[in-house]
């Protein structure tokens, strides 16, 4: 049965910077990609958001840059929480799916490990 599941990720950045940026967005998005075999006709959209110390660049550009044109893409900031991880980018991609929801893999990468301790780290 086909059904609309969600694929979770986070990764830190190095800096504000631009190209980081892309570079920590394409990262995510691969390895979130390739644990999942999803395919781009599969993506329902993907929502992207930033805590608010990053702003060099739109992270759905990186999504773009790897051949997502017809993927639904949005750009947003985490709240501003005292305690947060700093400089962290995060994705909710939400695909069609046969998979049953205890199949998919959700990533946390560098820093981002410490926002889910009971997920293995990839």
């Amino acid at each position: 049965m086909l059904s609309c599941r969600g694929i979770r990720g986070a990764i830190t950045v190095e800096d504000n910077d631009r190209e980081e940026m892309l570079s920590a967005t394409t990262e995510l998005l691969q390895k979130l990609v390739e644990v999942n075999q999803v395919k781009a006709e599969d993506i329902a959209y993907i929502y992207f958001t930033t805590t608010p110390d990053l702003n060099a660049e739109f992270p759905a550009v990186a999504a773009r840059g790897m051949g997502m044109d017809n993927v639904p893409l949005l750009c947003g900031h985490e709240m501003a929480v005292p305690h947060g991880l700093p400089r962290c980018l995060r994705i909710l991609m939400l695909v069609n799916t046969e998979r049953k929801a205890t199949e998919i893999v959700h990533v946390y990468l560098r820093e981002a490990t410490s926002l889910r301790t009971d997920i293995p780290k990839r």
